[in-house]
């Protein structure tokens, strides 16, 4: 038997006033749209704002169902609408928040397994890495170079 040690490496910053001044304003607008989030099930709002490398910002907030689980996280509403509207676009960085109406939320919320799986898609896709940055709705922004560090065994069309 044999062991492998997988090591990931994350940038912190302390909160969203030390992110680059364009960061910044990606993760202002996933906090806003964040706010639009149709959430009356799980009380849990999150915001994803996708920045282009044509200069387009496209955004997502969660949708939910009462015929659980027809609904869709905000990192999938936008990477699917940024995958529909610019087809040939690459996605160069994803800004993540996230709240809650029964508490604060002051930990960083990475996106879900699902979620994962669709960014790791176009990541794949694009040949190119995506940063991800995600925050609570207070509090530090963890920054992650690419996927690879949220879902390092990545499933592709290869293994199809």
């Amino acid at each position: 038997m044999k062991q492998i040690n997988i090591t990931t490496t994350f940038s912190v910053f302390d909160n969203k006033e030390e992110l680059p001044e364009d960061v910044k304003n990606l993760m202002e607008q996933a906090i806003e749209i964040r706010k639009k989030a149709y959430a009356p099930y799980s009380r849990f709002r999150v915001g994803a704002a996708i920045f282009l490398d044509n200069g387009k910002i496209v955004l997502g907030s969660n949708q939910e169902s009462a015929a659980y689980p027809s609904g869709l996280c905000a990192e999938r509403v936008a990477i699917f609408q940024a995958g529909a509207i610019y087809p040939d676009a690459k996605i160069l960085r994803i800004a993540i928040s996230a709240t809650s109406d029964e508490r604060p939320v002051t930990s960083p919320i990475p996106p879900c397994g699902a979620c994962r799986q669709s960014i790791s898609e176009y990541e794949f896709k694009q040949d190119y890495p995506i940063e991800i940055y995600f925050m609570g709705e207070t509090g530090v922004v963890y920054k992650s170079d690419s996927l690879k560090n949220l879902l390092p065994f990545m499933f592709d069309k290869n293994f199809l």
